[in-house]
């Protein structure tokens, strides 16, 4: 195997970690202040980067523009779900999954319905490639890695330093005691979805001028971000930076020995052989 080959599959390893991350970080967020499991993720990831196509394309905005219009628009939907969706049914754990499942047929049908099934790709951020040492690296996938990785670090940065955050990791440890100590809970949730809705568009976004959106496209971001979740442990927001890149380097070398859907089968028996010896995960505690 050609040294040439690693390295490409490295590069890989980086942009697939980072927009995993991206997407489990909103995922993790409403699981450890809200506890609820959104299923609806994987679809918000979807209409995400289909609206950002649209904008690029249809409306002719420049990339970013539409980026940034995507994320606001989707958190702001994320604000309308908590508000109507989640709030009123806070602690029924099987109404809140039925609503996410109702989400996921509505979005997806009317996907459906506005563009049909064609596959479409979001133009280049920046098109091009360079050459480092023999290996040719698509300005593509350093655009997605560097701007996962500073959205990651800003998010991280609010969550760690600012007086909200801190609200937000007091909520996630114990939801009574936050509330006792004079935390507005529902200001606190809401903010949480706001930030997991804008993130899941962001990576829509970004992982659709890598790969093809069709109306499906989030199913298989919602199984990585579980299984992130599931390696960083149920509670731990900062393990998602660990569970995500040891998903990534997973899907980005086994390709190497393995085809099709053995990636994915030794992929889960990775995590199941963790989970053996870590039932809580990397960081969290157990379910």
């Amino acid at each position: 195997m050609s040294g040439s080959l690693l390295a490409q599959s490295a590069v890989n390893a980086l942009v697939l970690s980072s927009l995993y991350i991206l997407m489990a970080l909103g995922f993790a967020l409403l699981l450890s202040i809200m506890g609820v499991v959104n299923f609806a993720h994987a679809v918000i990831y979807m209409v995400g980067g289909y609206v950002c196509y649209e904008l690029i394309v249809t409306a002719g905005l420049n990339n970013w523009v539409a980026l940034a219009i995507t994320a606001l628009g989707l958190g702001l939907f994320g604000l309308f779900l908590e508000r109507f969706g989640f709030r009123p049914f806070f602690g029924n754990t099987n109404r809140i999954i039925v609503l996410t499942l109702a989400v996921i047929v509505i979005l997806e049908s009317l996907v459906n319905v506005l563009v049909g099934s064609e596959v479409r790709a979001i133009p280049s951020f920046w098109s091009g490639s360079f050459q480092i040492k023999g290996v040719w690296i698509a300005h593509e996938r350093i655009i997605a890695f560097v701007a996962a990785a500073v959205l990651l670090i800003a998010v991280f940065t609010f969550i760690r330093r600012s007086r909200t955050g801190q609200q937000m990791l007091a909520t996630s440890q114990d939801f009574v005691g936050a509330t006792l100590q004079g935390i507005n809970i529902y200001r606190i949730t809401a903010i949480a979805a706001f930030i997991a809705c804008a993130l899941a568009a962001v990576a829509g976004g970004l992982m659709g001028s890598l790969m093809f959106l069709n109306p499906f496209a989030g199913d298989q971001m919602l199984v990585r971000a579980i299984q992130v979740v599931i390696l960083a442990g149920i509670g731990s927001i900062g393990g998602v930076l660990v569970g995500g890149l040891i998903l990534g380097v997973l899907n980005a070398f086994l390709p190497l020995w393995l085809e099709g859907s053995a990636v994915d089968a030794v992929g889960v028996a990775v995590i199941i052989v963790i989970m053996l010896f870590r039932p809580q995960g990397l960081f969290g505690h157990e379910a």
